[in-house]
């Protein structure tokens, strides 16, 4: 006997305007996936720039998600624990990449790691140079995708709350041992969650990439540019490796809710 589902509280119009949102996202999809020539299909996407790009995307946009884990766990604990004057102006500065035009990162970083840049100057001194190369991929990725780890990771601190790591505190355990036993394992769930936003951005990263990276093959051309390329010169390929990225997108965004979803069982 089939269950009756549970009512949402919801009122009825609410539904509309919900199943018209739903629609604008998906009729899109459906519309580029009825353009695919499945007839060449395995073809487009199999040619020696596509796998190069999307094998370079991939490895990018996980050194990226690397970085924003490494750097984005720290600064979500600032913001979510810490109380200083000018906290919120610091958190006004983490969150600003994601309201910027990606290209205007890829300017900023252009002019603090070029060859004539704030930072790159002084590295070209000593023989080394990041602009246009795969590492300045990673940093533009990393720049934009950072802060999709901290709001999802401070949220979950703040949701969280306090209790369990004053409990620990009072028990003799030092700050580091606080964080590292008590803190991270209850908002594990909000930190793969993060962690994923920040891969999904970074692999659809392109105008902060254009910019300060270039258009590479091998090197720096990642699949969103490899897309825009193939665009000019043969559609049908664009089509393709456009949806070779949404099922990418599809399963790992998929992947890793079912996976926070098993890590949150049984957290307090």
């Amino acid at each position: 006997m089939r269950r009756a589902a549970e009512p949402s509280g919801l009122p009825s119009w609410v539904f509309v305007p919900a199943a018209v949102g739903a629609l604008f996202v998906f009729v899109p999809l459906v519309a580029m996936v009825t353009r695919v020539d499945w007839s060449r299909f395995g073809e487009l996407v199999t040619s020696e720039s596509s796998v190069d790009a999307l094998v370079l995307s991939l490895r990018t946009a996980a050194a990226s998600t690397v970085l924003c884990i490494l750097f984005g766990v720290p600064m979500a604990a600032v913001l979510a624990r810490a109380r200083f004057r000018g906290i919120d102006l610091m958190r006004s500065f983490v969150l600003l990449p994601l309201v910027l035009p990606p290209v205007v990162g890829g300017i900023a970083l252009l002019y603090t790691f070029g060859r004539r840049g704030l930072i790159g100057e002084h590295l070209e001194l000593l023989g080394g140079h990041i602009a246009f190369t795969t590492t300045a991929v990673v940093l533009a990725q990393t720049f934009v995708s950072l802060p999709f780890l901290v709001v999802s990771l401070e949220g979950a601190m703040r949701t969280a709350g306090q209790r369990y790591e004053q409990v620990a505190a009072t028990l003799g355990a030092r700050p580091t041992t606080v964080l590292r036993r008590v803190t991270l394992p209850l908002v594990l769930p909000g930190l793969l969650s993060g962690g994923v936003l920040a891969f999904a951005r970074a692999l659809g990263e392109f105008g902060a990439t254009l910019t300060f990276a270039g258009s590479l093959q091998g090197v720096t051309r990642t699949l969103p540019l490899e897309i825009y390329l193939q665009r000019e010169t043969d559609a049908d390929a664009a089509v393709a490796l456009s949806l070779v990225l949404v099922v990418v997108a599809i399963v790992i965004v998929t992947g890793s809710r079912i996976l926070a979803g098993r890590t949150s069982i049984g957290v307090p």
